[in-house]
């Protein structure tokens, strides 16, 4: 099943889309259920997490240092200049802002591995990545897009989600993890959710755009304006990270890491954030989803064209 995971995964997609499209009733109950699943998939993610080498992993000082540059430091910048094109549009402008300040921490570790990176390191820079971007978001927002739109955004979903969707599932697969040394159960069931990653990622995936596809229909006008801001961070992304990974001098493994990290958004994290804004600013959540579509694509192409990339620059970096 992991060795056709992309594919399972553009199926779940069109699944989705699908049932949404033809049975507008069932929105409202996909929508409901995303956060469930969505702590269901983190706490898998969490469990594959080797937290008694956190600390190691956390000394690798020049890849985690380059990861939290680039993810919250040179990102910012880029993600301002490509928002400049929806600045006018309220909804468009948070939408692309929640979505491309946000680094992903669960399915960025999979197509990372797909394409020969450092995985494991990505695992155990995913806690510090989650709670980095929930901490700096709200800060990002009120200097990029102003107090008078944030004050429309309440903290409230912001807590609920940190709290349903971090660190529960977190503390949970920590609590997993120990209770594994001294009891078999505890074994089997990190072995069941393991097995269980791929289908809950192409569950999340079907009820997130089974949710939302109607309303990108009927949407689908403004929100081509965020497409080509999408698919041009996916662009610049691959020169910076690699620019990135070059100046702190990472192996190929690594570099493959930092790219993907700069590259893929925690847009199913940020759903639950977008849904719980006001209706004044409903389209955010298709802002969002919007985005999820077109880096799936995008993944395909970085799983494809990223080790030759990377391979050709090191090797000429060395000649």
């Amino acid at each position: 099943m992991e060795r056709h995971q992309i594919s399972l995964y553009l199926v779940a997609i069109v699944v989705g889309g699908f049932s949404g499209w033809l049975t507008p009733a069932a929105a409202k109950p996909f929508e409901l259920s995303i956060t469930p699943v969505l702590g269901a998939l983190l706490f898998a993610t969490f469990l594959g997490i080797p937290f008694s080498k956190i600390g190691q992993a956390v000394r690798d000082g020049r890849f985690i240092t380059t990861v939290m540059v680039l993810n919250f430091l040179i990102v910012p910048i880029i993600v301002f200049g490509l928002s400049r094109f929806v600045a006018h549009d309220q909804a468009l402008l948070i939408g692309v802002m929640m979505v491309l300040l946000t680094p992903c921490i669960d399915y960025v570790i999979v197509f990372s591995g797909l394409a020969g990176g450092s995985s494991e390191r990505l695992l155990a820079a995913a806690p510090l990545l989650m709670l980095t971007q929930m901490l700096l978001l709200p800060l990002y927002l009120l200097i990029f897009i102003g107090p008078h739109l944030v004050s429309a955004i309440e903290p409230g979903p912001f807590i609920e989600a940190l709290v349903l969707l971090v660190i529960i599932p977190l503390v949970a697969a920590a609590l997993t993890q120990r209770w594994a040394c001294r009891a078999l159960a505890a074994r089997h069931l990190m072995a069941f959710m393991q097995g269980l990653m791929v289908p809950l990622m192409m569950l999340t995936l079907a009820i997130v755009v089974g949710s939302q596809i109607v309303g990108v229909g009927q949407e689908l006008r403004s929100l081509l304006a965020v497409i080509p801001i999408y698919i041009a961070y996916l662009i610049v992304m691959v020169p910076t990270g690699m620019l990135a990974a070059r100046i702190a001098r990472l192996d190929v493994g690594s570099t493959t890491a930092v790219v993907f990290s700069g590259a893929t958004r925690n847009s199913l994290v940020v759903l639950p954030l977008a849904l719980a804004l006001p209706e004044p600013l409903a389209l955010v959540a298709l802002v969002v989803v919007t985005q999820t579509l077109i880096e799936l694509v995008g993944m395909v192409t970085y799983v494809k064209a990223l080790p030759r990339l990377i391979s050709t620059q090191h090797t000429t970096s060395y000649i």
